[in-house]
């Protein structure tokens, strides 16, 4: 009768475990984190074109992103950018991306992630534009309760060879971006109160049968 007691203790404490972290885990990530974000970012841009001596450019990209679970999320970004060569060619664009986002780490503070997708590339007024697909990195630390900063950078491989304004050589034209910027959470503390209400209770669920 002992040991069956203390195999019933065992496994109703391993389960206070696995309960336990899993909603510390939920906790955090709608304290910090959340379903729905607002994000903004500023940077740099530069082409892989067909002239010479490339160089950096201002860029900027605002856009709402929904979590499907706590690792993956999609959004959809608009950039406003500029790419140049110097003393040739300085051209304004715009983007509009649709990306699937990875979170390493979502249940804690600092966490890296990856995104691609794909996406419509524009020159200012549309006098030219571009199907293109993206793919880039970067990582996140969480510096208060619904607000991470971040730092990325992305790879933009545009299915047209007029970026730069010339038709030229057998590859297309593509172009890198790197921002810091800001994802703005909300909607999860709402989430997280009603978790905090519904909190599981080990006891009711697994009682322990006790010794006499």
């Amino acid at each position: 009768m002992t040991l069956t007691l203390v195999s019933f203790k065992s496994v109703a404490q391993n389960q206070e475990l696995v309960v336990d972290e899993d909603y510390n885990k939920k906790v955090f990530f709608f304290e910090n984190r959340g379903m729905n974000v607002v994000e903004a970012a500023v940077g740099t841009s530069i082409i892989n074109g067909d002239l010479p001596n490339p160089i950096f450019e201002i860029a900027f990209r605002a856009g709402y992103k929904r979590s499907l679970i706590p690792h993956l999320n999609v959004g959809l970004t608009y950039s406003k950018f500029n790419l140049a060569f110097e003393d040739i060619y300085n051209e304004g664009f715009m983007s509009f991306d649709l990306n699937l986002e990875y979170l390493m780490s979502p249940y804690r503070k600092f966490s890296p992630f990856i995104f691609a997708g794909g996406g419509l590339n524009a020159s200012n007024y549309f006098t030219q534009s571009a199907a293109k697909f993206q793919g880039g990195g970067g990582f996140e630390i969480i510096a208060s309760e619904g607000l991470g900063l971040r730092i990325l950078a992305d790879y933009n491989y545009a299915f047209s060879d007029t970026l730069d304004g010339l038709v030229f050589g057998s590859s297309d034209d593509s172009y890198w971006r790197i921002m810091v910027g800001a994802n703005i959470y909300f909607s999860g503390q709402n989430k997280k109160d009603r978790i905090l209400k519904g909190a599981p209770s080990i006891m009711n669920s697994n009682p322990i049968i006790k010794e006499n």
